[in-house]
């Protein structure tokens, strides 16, 4: 993978930009895709650009519209002239208490969590099988147990694990595919789900001891993409253990 080309979805903030500074930092070429957060992605490339010139590029639409995604995968396979990676690490996430979920809820976290991650494999197939590449899903330790009132969130990211060991099925021998289940590793912005008195639930319930941080999922990742030619249709958790308890 080094000198790969590795596209990342949701790549301007937080976990994203992590997996593309880690994975740009092992050596990859990396595309940053962004939706409304162009102005970060651009700050971030240049970053990115300015330490290895011409690394880094930046791709920007919607993943909720099916239609373009095959356009996406192409702009991305432009920049450099191939692609041998894809991580899919866009996500809606809010709460959808049980009662009052809307279509538009549904259609937007399935949307992004489990459509957009299909439709996307399915059009960068033709590339990772060429280069023999690998993609890597950003599932949650919430997949196997779901977490209360985040219902369609939940649900969603139960089909993206098993969307990753079906793709792993239809896309092999030439393609990998395998997913990573984060537990707590940074608080959402400005959720007030999470007080002070459930972080320190979470925490507690942790054999750790403590929550993780972006550059632990940034390492499962280029693990996956890059170290591990014989591990396919797999889930990792990045969780510090608590996946034992809840």
């Amino acid at each position: 993978m080094h000198d790969g080309v590795v596209l990342i979805t949701g790549a301007a903030r937080r976990i994203g930009a992590a997996i593309a500074r880690g994975l740009h930092a092992a050596g990859a070429h990396v595309v940053l895709h962004c939706h409304r957060s162009r102005e970060e992605a651009d700050a971030l490339a240049d970053k990115l650009n300015a330490t290895r010139p011409g690394s880094c590029a930046v791709i920007q639409g919607d993943l909720l519209d099916v239609d373009s995604l095959g356009g996406l995968v192409e702009e991305a396979a432009q920049a450099f002239g191939r692609l041998d990676g894809l991580v899919n690490n866009a996500s809606s996430f809010y709460p959808t208490p049980f009662g009052s979920i809307g279509l538009t809820e549904w259609e937007d976290l399935l949307g992004s969590n489990l459509r957009a991650p299909l439709f996307l494999a399915q059009a960068a197939f033709p590339l990772l099988r060429a280069s023999r590449g690998a993609i890597v899903n950003l599932v949650d330790i919430h997949a196997e147990r779901p977490l209360r009132d985040f219902l369609a969130y939940s649900v969603a990211k139960t089909g993206l694990a098993g969307l990753t060991r079906a793709l792993a099925l239809e896309m092999g021998p030439e393609v990998r595919v395998n997913g990573v289940a984060p537990g707590a590793i940074l608080w959402p912005d400005g959720d007030e789900h999470f007080a002070p008195t459930e972080r320190d639930r979470i925490i507690a319930q942790t054999p750790l001891g403590r929550i993780g941080g972006p550059d632990d999922v940034a390492g499962a990742v280029k693990y996956l993409l890059f170290d591990a030619p014989f591990v396919s249709g797999q889930i990792l958790a990045v969780d510090g253990g608590r996946g034992i308890h809840i």
